[in-house]
């Protein structure tokens, strides 16, 4: 029975994989070689918002960004990227120590932290934010409880949300949650070791989920707030790919986009999505409505 243990959970933990303390103040800024987390960064009239990058499950920002953060940043933005959701001090989840492995709730608490401090630092009201996979729940998870505001959306702290293959209506992770749960009916307690070794927001994201079912309870959306969704038909983590896409409510806008959209065959991966020519314009085109007038995009 052991080496079965061991065998499902190497096989539900398999396709993330592909891809301190969360309970704690977030870790000073580091300045990159790529011209983002720039304590000395101030937004001009250009672009007077800063952007927060929000990266996935167990990939760091450093992983995750390498392409879209020195784009952003060589656009003129203010760009600030987080890590978050390391083992928290006195759990008894996420023993690996997984980046993004920690409960979403506790992560998005994280970059509350980090937004209250960034807009201190920089004096702006507003931020723009991109999320990529777990990304995207960590922000409207923030936005939900702690960043927006229903009653008076121009009090809210976020203008624009960007979310990469997020993991919005949660995934089935391909056949792997059908095998987690046939390891369950055999005795075998899949969900808590899976928890317990790489981190509970896996669990989190599978369809069906508790958290799901609290986060999009009464709508996606939150009143006042932009949203740009881009998706991929090719994901094998998001499954299946139309689990990201959000439904605007009250006082809200959302566009939903296919990477693919103009461009054939064109063929984008789920950790792709960070880096992929057409999925960077789609960022850049929905922090800037004046960007595609003169920077078509890659694929028409």
């Amino acid at each position: 029975m052991s080496r079965l243990l061991v065998i499902a959970l190497l096989t539900i933990a398999a396709p993330l994989g592909a891809i301190g303390s969360a309970g704690a103040a977030p870790a000073p800024v580091t300045p990159t070689t790529g011209g983002y987390n720039s304590p000395s960064c101030r937004p001009a009239p250009a672009h007077p918002r800063p952007v927060i990058l929000v990266h996935g499950t167990w990939t760091d920002s450093a992983q995750t960004w390498q392409t879209l953060a020195p784009a952003l940043a060589g656009q003129g933005y203010c760009v600030f990227a987080i890590d978050y959701g390391r083992h928290a001090a006195g759990s008894t989840e996420n023993l690996m120590d997984l980046v993004g492995g920690d409960t979403i709730t506790r992560s998005a608490t994280t970059l509350a932290r980090f937004v209250d401090r960034l807009r201190r630092e920089t004096g702006s009201a507003r931020v723009d934010m991109v999320g990529h996979s777990q990304g995207a729940l960590v922000i409207r998870q923030y936005l939900k409880f702690d960043g927006g505001a229903p009653g008076d959306p121009a009090r809210n702290t976020v203008n624009t949300v960007v979310t990469l293959a997020g993991t919005n209506h949660g995934t089935t992770f391909d056949l792997n949650q059908t095998i987690g749960a046939i390891g369950e009916m055999l005795g075998i307690p899949v969900v808590r070791l899976a928890a317990t070794t790489v981190g509970p927001s896996y669990v989190e994201q599978m369809v069906g989920s508790p958290f799901l079912d609290r986060l999009n309870a009464g709508g996606d959306t939150r009143p006042g707030i932009r949203y740009v969704v881009g998706g991929t038909r090719d994901d094998t983590v998001v499954t299946p790919p139309e689990r990201t896409f959000l439904r605007a409510g009250p006082g809200a806008t959302v566009r939903n986009t296919w990477v693919q959209d103009g461009c054939g065959t064109r063929q984008v991966d789920h950790m792709q999505m960070t880096s992929d020519a057409r999925a960077v314009w789609i960022v850049l085109d929905a922090l800037d409505p004046t960007y595609r007038a003169t920077h078509p995009s890659p694929c028409r």
